[in-house]
């Protein structure tokens, strides 16, 4: 479902591309988006769900139905309460929200992208209140083991901008605006998609006014999570406001680049953390330590497997699979070899996006916050330093780089918490594994390196002959890797 949804999203952005390129309205509509996607990532997706998921995983094991559901009734309506307070003050406060996450358009001689970003934002920013209502429903389905209607529903999201930007465009005297009001159509279409879902296990949330323990212990462990597990959200929030005083265009380098980095780190970290973070927060209320070890030790494993040569096609092919994807009218040559550059910064930096994504959410299954916070930060501020240093020498793709640095930085400090506190800490099979894993996917790179076609050949292709090269280069690499790594000893039952 997760695979259904990236593409779907990879469409979504060659359509965005195609008929808006990268430039400063495009800047403005990504800053617009990216703004309730960054509070998403905290109210939805990142510390509301890391946080809420240990909380239910022990209410279903401990507590009785009644219990359960009055602790999701209390919190859901805790949630719409602060959702709607902020959804309300953006709105009226828009400018200044704007001139807070991208000042850089403010400064510019011509206003009209600020005033423009100020007006889209507007439309985008009630879709935090949708989509985090539809994370919290998503994740009461997660504790009840139903992964694959969460993971559909960002399908409806994609659907739904593809048509705003191929037939609500034409019937509007701003084109771009049609973007903003299907990030708002998308927001309400998913909500309503999980409401049945929900009612057949009997578990619609309700309103219920009041104090709960649930919501206390929410707010123990959500407010520390903010920085814990979004930190890589905090970082490329971060990009964009530094990113917003760059030439224009920026922005959207920056984006597309970074929509290239999410399509493994969806399949691989998240698709990954969501299974495991339910698995281990159920293994921890019942003190099951062997499984709850074991579940680390698979994730990592999947992830190291799965994300090594996924780092390497992104970085070596970066010019292909720009090219190919969005280098289309709109979106010229200079866009393309711009988002090429960033998307190398980013694609380095995939195995440790990865390792935080699973490592994060094992403290947080044990209802410790605290510690993911201490790395979390010390990765945020390093890659403020990064990115004012690397920004000012390398532009657009300096600011990748750091962040990619800082994803390092918190993967490591993750991993030594765990050592210190006696949780996890690699077994010798799983550096025999990690030898294998290097050596198939140096062999690999060594093919993409000598006999992959060159940047020239894929500009001067047409659309057909590009997918061709495309595919044929990752499918043979992949080919060459599994086949790799079965000549080393590796067979599909050992996982």
């Amino acid at each position: 479902m997760t695979l259904l949804s990236r593409i779907l999203g990879l469409v979504r952005d060659f359509i965005i591309a195609k008929y808006f390129g990268a430039n400063g309205l495009s800047d403005a509509f990504l800053v617009a988006f990216r703004i309730p996607n960054f509070f998403r990532r905290l109210f939805a997706e990142g510390a509301f769900s890391q946080a809420f998921i240990p909380i239910l995983a022990d209410s279903k094991a401990n507590q009785s139905d009644d219990e359960l559901q009055e602790a999701i009734n209390h919190i859901a309506t805790k949630l719409l309460g602060v959702l709607v307070l902020i959804t309300i003050v953006v709105i009226l406060l828009a400018p200044l929200v704007m001139f807070v996450f991208a000042w850089g358009f403010y400064f510019k001689t011509d206003q009209s992208q600020y005033f423009l970003a100020s007006d889209m934002l507007r439309i985008t920013f009630p879709y935090l209140l949708l989509i985090s209502l539809t994370a919290l429903s998503g994740a009461i389905l997660n504790t009840y083991d139903n992964f694959s209607v969460p993971a559909f529903t960002p399908v409806l999201l994609n659907v739904s901008l593809i048509l705003s930007a191929i037939f609500l465009s034409k019937y509007l005297e701003t084109p771009i605006m049609a973007l903003a009001w299907g990030v708002l159509i998308g927001g309400v279409v998913q909500l309503a998609f999980q409401i049945p879902f929900l009612r057949k296990i009997h578990r619609m949330p309700k309103l219920r006014f009041g104090s709960h323990p649930a919501i206390q212990t929410l707010k123990k462990r959500m407010l520390p999570a903010l920085f814990g597990v979004s930190v890589s959200q905090i970082n490329l929030l971060i990009d964009t406001m530094i990113a917003s005083t760059l030439i224009a265009g920026s922005v959207s380098w920056l984006y597309y680049s970074d929509r290239l980095l999410e399509l493994p780190l969806a399949l691989i970290g998240i698709a990954l953390a969501t299974v495991a973070l339910a698995k281990l927060s159920n293994f921890y209320a019942k003190n099951d330590v062997e499984g709850f070890s074991q579940t680390i030790d698979k994730a990592l494993l999947y992830g190291l497997i799965l994300g090594l040569p996924a780092s390497i096609g992104l970085v070596m092919l970066s010019d292909g699979l720009i090219i190919t994807l969005f280098q289309y009218e709109a979106f010229n040559e200079n866009d393309a070899i711009q988002s090429a550059l960033s998307l190398q910064a980013y694609g380095a930096g995939l195995v440790a996006f990865i390792a935080v994504k699973i490592l994060a959410p094992v403290f947080l299954s044990r209802g410790d916050t605290k510690t993911p916070v201490k790395a979390g930060v010390a990765a945020m501020v390093s890659n403020i330093i990064l990115n004012l240093v690397l920004a000012y020498h390398y532009g657009h793709d300096g600011l990748a780089a750091a962040t990619s640095l800082s994803a390092v930085l918190n993967a490591s400090l993750l991993y030594y918490f765990l050592t210190r506190q006696s949780i996890f800490r690699f077994s010798s099979a799983f550096y025999k594994m990690l030898i294998k894993v290097g050596l198939s996917s140096i062999i690999m790179l060594g093919y993409i390196y000598y006999a992959s076609p060159t940047t020239d050949l894929y500009l001067q292709a047409d659309a057909a002959q590009r997918v061709i090269m495309l595919s044929k280069t990752i499918l043979t690499s992949a080919g060459i890797y599994f086949v790799s790594l079965y000549i080393f000893g590796l067979r599909a039952k050992q996982l």
